[in-house]
């Protein structure tokens, strides 16, 4: 197996830096002649102000602004960060050994790092916050969407808790609070083909051979809401808020389906009210059973006043 190159710079607020390949054919002169090629979102004065601070290295170390072009070589740096509002909730921990961690994730905090959200991602939270540089997620639940995860702390096991997920071997038992509908008789499945295009924010059902399955339980009804236990067999990107919609009964919360709303990425209220529940899947590594519930719960059912009235649900214990 090929061993990963070391990067020449140190983490930076529990991230990694960035690293450009040089191309084997180009006719740049210098460095920062194909930086500002590569990179067209970048100002280049900002990317020739990093060059005079030394913030852009090779493997031999800074590079200097006129720096000459190496073809097939590669340099690193730090990419800027987008200014974010901190996420005001807290990221309990349910469990943790030397091997694996589980995380309740609140709603409105990302998983992994990506576009504008950073530092305000579960992943950079723990690793910054619990000293764990390697720490890396098993599996992501969506932003809006609150419960477990499983992140793995020892480097070696990575492969094997990630290869559960994508082959499917972990139960994952969720709740909800949706519409009620008379005449839904549960439980019932449901079965479509879902995709989700790169750059649309929705995904969608089409028609073809079913890639995503769902069984769907309801556990009780407060007038004209109700709660449900959704059982994904599969993990499409936003399958459980398309089924539940395709039902006639949308999850509470849900700014995607049936229609997009605008809402602003700092607006922490109404959350989505979906909660990854419970994971419980054999240990790849020790061979024994591994269950683990989540301690949050749903604002609107336990605090319905609070949620419509759009104030801010309380951090988990």
């Amino acid at each position: 197996m090929r061993r990963r190159q070391q990067p020449p710079l140190p983490k930076r607020f529990g991230l990694d830096p960035a690293r450009l390949r040089l191309p084997e054919e180009g006719d740049w002169a210098t460095v920062r002649d194909h930086l500002v090629h590569r990179l067209p979102r970048v100002d280049p004065a900002r990317i020739d102000e990093m060059l005079h601070a030394g913030e852009i290295v090779d493997l031999a170390g800074p590079l200097t602004p006129d720096a000459p072009y190496a073809p097939g070589g590669a340099v690193w740096f730090h990419r800027d960060l987008p200014d974010e509002k901190p996420v005001p909730f807290d990221l309990p921990i349910v469990y943790r050994d030397d091997t694996i961690l589980v995380a309740d994730k609140p709603h409105f905090l990302a998983t992994i790092p990506r576009g504008s959200h950073i530092l305000q991602t579960a992943l950079v939270r723990l690793r910054r916050e619990l000293d764990l540089p390697d720490l890396i997620p098993a599996h992501r639940l969506d932003r809006a969407t609150a419960g477990l995860v499983l992140f793995v702390v020892d480097p070696a096991r990575r492969g094997a808790y990630q290869t559960l997920f994508q082959r499917q071997r972990v139960r994952k038992e969720y709740e909800a609070v949706a519409g009620y509908r008379s005449g839904l008789v549960f439980p019932l499945s449901l079965e479509s083909r879902i995709i989700k295009e790169k750059h649309v924010l929705a995904a969608q059902e089409v028609a073809g051979a079913p890639n995503a399955r769902t069984r769907i339980e309801f556990i009780e009804r407060r007038g004209d809401i109700a709660r449900y236990r959704l059982f994904p067999a599969t993990g499409r990107t936003h399958q459980l808020r398309l089924h539940m919609n395709s039902l006639g009964i949308p999850i509470l919360g849900d700014d995607f389906y049936p229609v997009i709303t605008d809402k602003s990425v700092d607006d922490f209220t109404r959350p989505l009210q979906l909660l990854a529940a419970t994971l419980e899947f054999t240990d790849p590594v020790t061979g024994e059973n591994r269950r683990f519930d989540s301690h949050r719960s749903l604002q609107a059912w336990t605090d319905p006043q609070g949620w419509a009235g759009g104030t801010e649900a309380a951090p988990g214990p």
